[in-house]
């Protein structure tokens, strides 16, 4: 039987799903955006936290809304109105949307004999000068012995459309980064200008597998289907999604075991450049969902 509890851990709120034997679990961190701040499958880890590598800096495995990635200088017109986000990357551009660090509530908490699953939601009334709409987001895991779906749910509140893009930020970990394999489909991929604004669309010389080794990575590609597959020393793990576009955008830290694979549906600057831009009515929904899906060696 799988198992749900709540618990606090540095004066932080988590809620933890998990099998009966404790080896296969997730763990959520509800005041940081409802992100999953842990994933461990057969008592291996797929992702981790890690010492000196502060969420305030990494948004690991946030889920970014209503933009991923970056808008440039914080500055996008939308239906002939002119909008300024915070620039919270160095007072250069607007990073990551306006939910990472909004205090999530648990919902209808389900445990059944091969899976459990946790609804959380977050519900905007107020109007970000920025982004002055009221909407309801909500995040679903679903956990089972070797996989996790994240399903997010985006309904406009309001009484007029807006825009938006989705995006997931996990990083994952492994102790042998170098080591590890990338295989996805791809035959363009941006060109970024020195502020990691898309500048181009380019064609992709890797087109499918993609070894890590030394590469240090900050690359957003052009997804020809739904599937990156991650090969690691100690496990494989497929992500899929059932979003019509997809985009993936990789990043290695400098000197800790991650990497981040990030499934987006646009591209930096996409308020802007309109790649991957999606346009919500009032009263509408949208949903999303990403599956990982592990097996170990």
């Amino acid at each position: 039987m799988f198992r749900i509890q709540s618990t606090i851990e540095n004066h932080k709120s988590y809620v933890i799903l998990e099998n009966a034997a404790k080896t296969t679990s997730a763990k959520i961190a509800v005041e940081e955006g409802g992100r999953l701040s842990e994933l461990k499958v057969n008592n291996v880890f797929i992702i981790k936290e890690i010492e000196d590598f502060a969420y305030a800096n990494s948004y690991a495995s946030s889920v970014l809304f209503p933009f991923a990635n970056r808008i440039k200088e914080g500055k996008y017109t939308f239906l002939g109105e002119d909008y300024q986000f915070e620039k919270n990357e160095n007072n250069s551009n607007a990073l990551h949307g306006l939910v990472f660090d909004k205090t999530f509530e648990l919902f209808e908490p389900e445990e059944h004999q091969d899976n459990c699953s946790a609804t959380f939601n977050y519900y905007e009334k107020e109007r970000h000068a920025a982004f002055p709409y009221q909407y309801f987001i909500s995040l679903t895991y679903t956990l089972f012995e070797d996989k996790l779906q994240l399903r997010v749910t985006v309904k406009n509140m309001d009484n007029k459309p807006f825009p938006f893009t989705l995006g997931w930020h996990p990083y994952f970990y492994s102790d042998k980064l170098s080591d590890c394999v990338l295989n996805f489909k791809s035959d363009k991929k941006v060109q970024f200008d020195e502020a990691l604004i898309t500048d181009k669309i380019v064609e992709n010389p890797d087109k499918e597998n993609f070894k890590i080794e030394d590469k240090k990575l900050d690359d957003c590609y052009f997804l020809a289907d739904n599937l990156v597959a991650f090969s690691t020393p100690k496990y494989n793990l497929k992500i899929t999604s059932n979003a019509l576009k997809n985009f993936l955008q990789l990043y290695t830290p400098n000197g800790f075991p991650l990497i981040a694979i990030e499934p987006m549906t646009g591209v930096s600057d996409s308020f802007n450049n309109k790649i991957g831009l999606e346009v919500l009515e009032p009263k509408e929904t949208h949903v999303i969902s990403w599956n990982l899906g592990v097996t170990i060696k």
